[in-house]
């Protein structure tokens, strides 16, 4: 009997708009964007920042609902994932994915670094990488990005968008390996 479940992951993580999902695209492999984890805006205790709740403190997002989704695509290929609306910060509803078939998928998302010790415990993390490029050019896309998704208000885009470019040399000290990631 052939095994045609996912076994492995490979997690990216790094800033917002430093090209995770860019990179997972153009790698063709099956991936589960971990962006889909965050918590409701009126989940109680949401951090705040820049005047709005703040989607770069990992406060905001839902490690065990996303660890325990990584981990069953790993085990039966499959899962049910939340769909998660980025404009008004809320859970739309869900979707089925299912990855069997492959021998390893990506996991992409600002808080993948948050899994690695429980994956590597459970044996299924293949690799883990930060991707980053110069901070100016991920706040550049980052903001063409949110602007052209009409993620938030193009002033609270401005002003999140260069306090995390202020912030990310300490956002990004995480421990994992890094990878260049360059625009074709």
């Amino acid at each position: 009997m052939v095994d045609d479940k996912p076994s492995k992951m490979i997690l990216l993580t790094g800033p917002s708009g430093s090209g995770k999902s860019r990179l997972s695209r153009l790698l063709g492999l099956p991936s589960l964007n971990l962006d889909n984890y965050y918590h409701d805006h009126d989940y109680p205790g949401m951090p705040q920042r820049f005047g709005i709740v703040d989607w770069d403190s990992p406060l905001s997002w839902n490690k065990e609902a996303a660890l325990e989704a990584v981990t069953e695509l790993t085990r039966s290929g499959r899962t049910e994932v939340p769909i998660y609306d980025i404009s008004t910060s809320s859970r739309t509803g869900s979707e089925h994915v299912d990855m069997t078939g492959s021998s390893v998928f990506i996991a992409e998302g600002i808080f993948a670094a948050e899994l690695v010790e429980e994956l590597k415990e459970r044996g299924v993390l293949a690799d883990a990488l930060c991707i980053t490029r110069p901070r100016l050019q991920t706040f550049w896309f980052r903001l063409m990005r949110d602007l052209s998704e009409s993620r938030k208000p193009p002033l609270t885009l401005l002003r999140r968008g260069w306090g995390l470019m202020r912030d990310e040399p300490s956002r990004s000290r995480s421990g994992l390996p890094r990878a260049a990631a360059r625009s074709p």
